[in-house]
């Protein structure tokens, strides 16, 4: 076992402080990484506060995490010391599920493993998570990471960059399609640029008349004032597809109202209540709304290979460990473009 330096939650109303735990040593198929940088994400904050009801205590969060490789299993093949590496949100699942055959591994029938607030597949040991100097994790959900690209900017795409990826994939936007993407914030810059890299046409939906300039700079062809009716006429019926990113209460007739013939309203941000949602805006024009979480391993590595390539990353603010409970005061006030995420040598 080696002893880890931390940042945690001892409960639900306490903020991230100092914390050691102990991590296992590499087994023969584990990779054992040094943190560099590590996302924030706004789900740690849900969770530290017990705001989705299954926290465990004490909690480490971080599940935006690149690093460097400092010890292999013997049965390990993909990594050795030395090289780059990620983990995203998932540490392990059964494998054994048809989903998991399938490469779905965020969706496993018998429960995966968190890189956080969760348990490994013995059901019984806390994972922790990156807010920590170092990780031990099974090299099949460790992913390679290309040396193009700023590691700092790298690490909010294996949580905000995946999470937006997958559904666009997956309804398989691209040249032709009108897309919009509604909110603008950790996920939403990261689904204007994926979207406008696919070929889309891409319209920015915000109440904010002040992001229309960074949306345009990120990709937005058109923006839409949500608050002006004026603005939004021309836009009805008009969408292909909308990529809501918005986890604040919101108005999800308006979103259909947008929808053209068969048109998708694609939910990936997580409002605190339940949807409310008239018959009549499904039905007049057999639109659809649907949910998205993050991507599998396999479409994970594909993103950020599709990343390297087409040089796409996180616009990021670099902070301090000790920071951190600041950030997530700013994150509540949307002071943030776009992401924020940990220097760990700070730690």
């Amino acid at each position: 076992m080696t002893t880890v330096k931390a940042y945690a939650a001892q409960d639900a109303t306490s903020p991230v402080a100092p914390w050691q735990f102990e991590r296992r040593d590499p087994g023969p198929f584990d990779v054992e990484f040094d943190i560099l940088y590590c996302g924030v994400c706004h789900s740690d904050l849900h969770q530290i506060r017990n705001e989705w009801g299954n926290s465990i205590f004490p909690m480490v969060p971080g599940h935006e995490i690149v690093g460097r490789v400092t010890r292999v299993g013997a049965k390990v093949t993909k990594f050795k010391a030395g090289d780059l590496a990620a983990v995203g949100c998932l540490v392990d699942s059964c494998r054994k599920c048809s989903n998991c055959k399938d490469g779905n591994e965020q969706y496993c029938e018998n429960g995966s493993s968190g890189t956080y607030n969760s348990y490994e597949q013995d059901h019984a040991t806390p994972t922790y998570g990156g807010y920590s100097n170092m990780i031990v994790t099974d090299e099949a959900f460790v992913l390679k990471v290309s040396d193009k690209l700023p590691l700092a900017n790298v690490a909010p795409l294996l949580c905000a960059g995946i999470t937006t990826y997958s559904p666009l994939r997956h309804w398989k936007v691209g040249k032709g399609h009108k897309v919009a993407v509604m909110g603008l914030g950790g996920l939403g810059h990261m689904a204007v640029k994926f979207a406008a890299a696919f070929g889309a046409e891409v319209t920015m939906l915000s109440t904010s008349p002040k992001k229309e300039a960074d949306a345009r700079a990120l990709g937005a062809h058109k923006f839409v004032l949500t608050t002006d009716k004026e603005q939004l006429k021309p836009v009805r019926n008009y969408f292909d597809f909308i990529l809501d990113t918005v986890s604040a209460p919101h108005d999800y007739n308006l979103a259909q109202s947008l929808l053209r013939t068969n048109g998708v309203q694609i939910c990936v941000g997580v409002p605190p209540t339940p949807l409310e949602i008239a018959g009549f805006s499904l039905i007049g024009n057999r639109r659809s709304i649907a949910g998205s979480m993050i991507g599998g391993i396999a479409e994970t590595q594909e993103m950020l290979d599709f990343c390297a390539e087409y040089n796409i990353v996180s616009d990021v603010e670099v902070i301090d460990m000790k920071y951190v409970n600041e950030a997530y005061e700013r994150m509540l006030k949307g002071d943030v473009r776009y992401r924020f995420v940990i220097d760990m040598a700070t730690l």
